[in-house]
């Protein structure tokens, strides 16, 4: 797609392939990939911006398949200057930071948003996507969202208005979040720090963290995620389910179903993201054949498939 830019004080790269830029290394190119140097930059830009070009947020590309086809909008992804993280009673952090750094910072203040510790991404993603493990979401969180609009502007919105529920929330199409605001319970930063290296060890023992993946792929059918409570019930978790269906360990091309955790869809070598959204179809099918359950993808696909 064809179009002029506004001039910017960040970076504007024209063709930019997205593959190296997601978690599961595959994805084709964006017409554009805007780097704002800072908040005015982005508004700045998304001011002047014809509003019939699309823009697409972008994050460190944790939970995400971008198509072979690549995307034709300006992709935007924010880097340094919206990084910050600042602790006094509550936790302010910058779209950019990332979550396992936010709940670190946060504990060391002796603020205790542990939960955060093993979520993969950027805190941007994390309030989009209503993030949580352990028994904890943003939800409980969330106090408000600062964020720039598709025309520039900047609002601040409380965390009611972006009506978050179960991976998912209501942020209007083309809004850019640059800084989330959270509540979190005091603790001391010895003990949560403690718990952090407890959850790290138990992740590491359950789930590929050494291998390409995105994170979990589907949802959980009941619409809860695991939260290690004791009356938590595993029959009707997205594992559970793909292993009913005996696709634990499925093969297409370059993708396949973990064998360590089946609701982890992982880049072997050389996948490409019509390998690993076909095979994570073709585990909907088979799961939907084994159980009449629809699985519904956690992991966000974009962009244009090639021929």
């Amino acid at each position: 797609m064809t179009y002029t830019l506004p001039t910017v004080r960040g970076t504007l790269t024209p063709h930019r392939l997205l593959a190296d830029l997601t978690w599961l290394r595959v994805g084709g190119p964006a017409d554009w990939l805007f780097q704002p140097a800072d908040e005015a930059d982005l508004c700045e830009f998304l001011a002047a911006l014809d509003p019939a070009i699309p823009v697409f947020p972008m994050g460190v590309g944790s939970n995400l398949i971008v198509r072979d086809g690549g995307l034709r909008a300006v992709v935007i992804r924010l880097g340094r200057g919206f990084n910050g993280i600042a602790c006094d009673g509550t936790v302010t952090a910058g779209a950019a930071a990332l979550d396992a750094h936010v709940a670190r910072k946060a504990a060391e203040a002796g603020l205790d948003l542990t939960f955060l510790r093993t979520i993969p991404g950027s805190i941007g993603g994390a309030v989009k996507m209503n993030a949580g493990c352990y028994g904890s979401y943003v939800a409980d969180h969330l106090i408000s969202v600062r964020c720039v609009t598709r025309a520039g502007e900047i609002v601040e919105l409380p965390a009611a208005d972006l009506k978050l529920a179960y991976r998912q929330s209501q942020l209007p199409e083309g809004w850019v979040i640059v800084s989330a605001t959270f509540r979190a319970a005091q603790g001391d930063p010895a003990a949560l720090d403690t718990r952090m290296t407890d959850q790290i060890a138990k992740r590491d023992a359950s789930q590929p963290t050494k291998d390409r993946s995105a994170g979990s792929t589907f949802r959980n059918p009941v619409g809860h995620s695991s939260t290690g409570r004791a009356d938590d019930s595993h029959e009707l978790k997205a594992w559970k389910v793909i292993d009913d269906a005996g696709m634990r360990g499925f093969t297409l091309g370059g993708a396949q179903m973990s064998p360590m955790h089946s609701n982890f869809l992982i880049n072997t070598g050389g996948a490409t993201s019509a390998d690993l959204e076909d095979l994570g179809e073709e585990v909907r099918k088979r799961v939907f054949q084994q159980s009449g359950i629809t699985l519904e993808w956690e992991i966000m696909r974009v962009g244009e498939r090639t021929a």
